[in-house]
């Protein structure tokens, strides 16, 4: 019996002690990434044009630093990487720079003329040819068993 006190107890103190890293890292852990990670974010994304911003090829180097960022503020704050407030910076940053791009990271756009045409000619060209077959066979259809 004393065991199990002595376990809850251990239980209880980490406990407490993850509550009170998570509020100590919470206002100064969100504090320093908008500060140290975001500003350095905006201005790379400001050297872009708007159009770029859904280009994984233009964007791929400012993101990565952004993460490693909240990664290192958070290894340095004693924080655990990944959290709630890392998971929340980042759904803020996908709403402003990203909120108009496809799941794949590019923009959507109709193919080519040279290769949406045969996808729309060779099927109204075949839907021709039967209608003319059909039409020639139920003419023809007499000396057929």
């Amino acid at each position: 019996m004393a065991s199990l006190s002595w376990r809850h107890a251990l239980v209880c103190l980490v406990i407490v002690n993850m509550s009170v890293l998570t509020k100590a890292c919470s206002s100064h852990y969100e504090y320093a990434i908008e500060e140290f990670c975001m500003d350095k974010f905006k201005l790379d994304m400001e050297v872009l044009d708007q159009h770029q911003w859904c280009s994984w090829e233009d964007t791929v180097e400012s993101y990565g630093e952004l993460t490693n960022c909240t990664f290192l503020v958070a290894l340095k704050m004693n924080c655990f990487w990944p959290n709630r407030l890392v998971d929340e910076f980042f759904i803020q940053v996908h709403r402003h720079y990203f909120y108009d791009c496809s799941l794949s990271g590019r923009l959507l756009h109709d193919p080519p003329n040279r290769i949406l045409g045969p996808f729309i000619v060779v099927p109204i060209l075949v839907t021709l040819f039967m209608t003319a077959l059909v039409v020639w066979r139920s003419k023809h259809s007499e000396g057929i068993v």
